[in-house]
């Protein structure tokens, strides 16, 4: 981790304040319907999402309804509230990827919102053979994990210190997953400071900015389009999101 990313500080309260309008952008998700169904439908195979700290498969719903009706096998977690790395919540994911790959007999694609983009990224340097792309909504995998304003309560939730690393588990978090991998991030971004959210660009890794608050990033409607964006690619034909057109309007250029 560079000097810059150890010194990255957690968003303002400001932008904390602003974390309300995550509501406003369910509404905004629902009104967008009939546009969102015009991305690009799927070839079925399986995807797992992710929730963030705190937050159960409830949270994960509307996007995993929309990637359904796309027509990929979608799956939650299945382990309750996300209440951190508490003891069997690596072996309940591992079982969870392994199942989903034997299962449909196609590697598994891996969207993760905030603290569930942490374990999508590890899961797949931990298992390649088996995932197709991992796709981050808001996840803080290049700065420390006091620069974001949630450190606090992943503490109080899993017991354990944020400093604390599972050495099982993947190993160093910024270091990008050996598949396709598309982070998501947000400047306004009212829990996680969005530079330790962002992706180095490489021939298997981008970054996507959009406009969207942190707790509302799960169903915001430029993310949901991003995804399934992403998730359309045929397998071994990844390419860089493309900005061109009126998706230049929707999604900031991320090296401006």
């Amino acid at each position: 981790m560079s000097v810059a990313a150890q010194t990255l500080r957690p968003p303002s309260r400001t932008l904390m304040f602003l974390e309300g309008r995550a509501i406003h952008e369910l509404g905004a998700f629902v009104g967008a319907l009939p546009l969102l169904s015009l991305a690009r439908r799927g070839d079925g195979h399986p995807v797992l999402v992710l929730p963030g700290l705190i937050a159960s498969d409830v949270s994960t719903r509307p996007l995993r309804a929309f990637l359904g009706d796309k027509g990929y096998a979608v799956s939650g977690w299945n382990q309750g509230r996300n209440l951190g790395l508490r003891p069997g919540v690596r072996e309940g994911l591992i079982d969870l990827l392994e199942e989903a790959n034997d299962i449909h007999g196609r590697k598994v694609s891996l969207v993760g919102w905030s603290l569930g983009g942490l374990y999508a990224r590890q899961l797949a340097k931990m298992m390649p053979e088996r995932v197709r792309s991992v796709i981050t909504l808001g996840s803080p995998f290049a700065g420390p994990p006091r620069s974001t304003n949630a450190w606090r309560v992943y503490e109080l939730a899993s017991g354990r210190s944020a400093e604390d690393a599972d050495p099982r588990f993947g190993g160093s978090l910024s270091v990008a997953p050996p598949v396709p991998t598309t982070a998501i991030y947000s400047r306004t971004d009212g829990i996680c400071a969005w530079q330790g959210c962002k992706e180095k660009t490489s021939a298997m890794a981008e970054s996507i900015e959009v406009e969207s608050s942190h707790c509302g990033m799960g169903h915001h409607p430029a993310v949901v389009y991003a995804v399934a964006d992403r998730l359309a690619q045929p397998e071994g034909q990844w390419k860089p999101f493309d900005r061109s057109g009126w998706r230049a309007i929707i999604y900031p250029d991320p090296n401006r």
